[in-house]
C-alpha cells in the first residue's frame, strides 16, 4: 500500500493539495457490522492531484471517480488526471446556485445548510440516485466521490449511503462535521497562495453536525425512511440491497 492506509489515518489526507480526502469506512452499521475501509472515499476537488501524488493515489486502488460538480466548475478547474484503469463519471445533481441565496449571519447556519441540502434532495433526485447506484455496484469499488469542497453535495451522498448501511445519524453527522477542519486548512491554503482572493463566507467553510442531523430527520419525516427517499429518487431495490453486501464487513 506504499504507506497510504485508511486504517492508520482515516481522517487525514495523504495528498498535500487536497484538504478533505478521507476514507468513509470504520463506522458501525447494521447488526454491529463495520463499514469497510478502502471501499468508499470522499474528497474535495481532485483536479489538484499532480504527478507527485500519483503513487499515493494509485496505491489506494481507486477504480471510479464520481464528480458531483457543476459543469461550469469542471470547466473552470479541470478534472482528475486520467490514470490507467480509472473510470470518471461526472454527475450533476440539479440544484440552485447557492451564490444566489444569501446567508444572514443572524440566522442559524445549521438551518440554512439543512435547507440547502433539502433543496438538493428535491431537485437533484436523478443525480443523487445515479451516484448511489454507482456506489452500490461492487465492480466500481473502490470509489471516491467529490465536489468542490467535499462537504455539501459529497456530504449528502455519503450521508444517504451511510444511512442505508445503518450508521447512526450522530455518527453520520460527526463524519460530516470533520469537513469543518478540512475547510479551515483549505482557507489557509487559499490565503497563502492567493492572498487577493476574497475570504469565503461561513456556509462554504463550516459543517456543523446539526445541519446533517436536521437534514436526515426532515428527510425521514417526508419519506418515512432514507430508503423511501432513495426509492422515490430512482434507486432500485437491488441497488439498496447491494450497498450493505459489499460495504459492510
Amino acid at each position: 500500500m506504499s504507506g497510504v492506509d485508511g486504517t492508520d489515518t482515516p481522517h487525514r489526507t495523504p495528498f498535500p493539495a487536497l484538504f478533505n480526502f478521507r476514507d468513509v469506512g470504520g463506522l458501525t452499521g447494521h447488526d454491529g457490522r463495520t463499514v469497510r475501509r478502502r471501499r468508499l472515499y470522499r474528497s474535495d476537488s481532485l483536479h489538484r492531484i499532480d504527478e507527485t501524488d500519483r503513487a499515493a493515489f494509485t496505491a489506494l486502488g481507486i477504480r471510479t471517480v464520481i464528480d458531483l460538480r457543476r459543469p461550469t466548475e469542471v470547466t473552470r478547474d479541470g478534472r482528475v488526471p486520467a490514470y490507467d484503469g480509472l473510470a470518471y463519471r461526472h454527475i450533476h445533481p440539479e440544484h440552485p446556485d447557492w451564490a444566489g441565496i444569501p446567508y444572514d449571519p443572524r440566522e442559524s447556519l445549521s438551518r440554512w445548510l439543512a435547507d440547502r441540502y433539502a433543496a438538493l434532495a428535491e431537485t437533484g433526485t436523478a443525480g443523487l440516485a445515479e451516484a448511489i447506484g454507482l456506489i452500490a455496484d461492487s465492480a466500481n469499488a473502490p470509489v471516491v466521490v467529490h465536489c468542490v469542497a467535499g462537504k455539501d453535495r459529497t456530504g449528502v451522498v455519503c450521508a444517504l449511503t451511510l444511512a442505508v448501511l445503518g450508521v447512526a445519524d450522530e455518527d453520520i453527522a460527526a463524519d460530516y462535521a470533520l469537513s469543518t477542519e478540512a475547510s479551515a486548512r483549505f482557507s489557509a491554503w487559499v490565503a497563502a497562495t492567493s492572498p487577493a482572493e476574497a475570504e469565503l463566507p461561513p456556509p462554504f467553510l463550516a459543517s456543523p453536525a446539526e445541519a446533517m442531523t436536521l437534514f436526515l430527520t426532515e428527510l425521514r419525516a417526508g419519506y418515512g425512511t432514507v430508503e423511501g427517499y432513495l426509492h422515490h429518487a430512482g434507486v432500485t431495490d437491488s441497488q439498496l440491497a447491494a450497498l450493505p453486501t459489499h460495504l459492510l464487513a
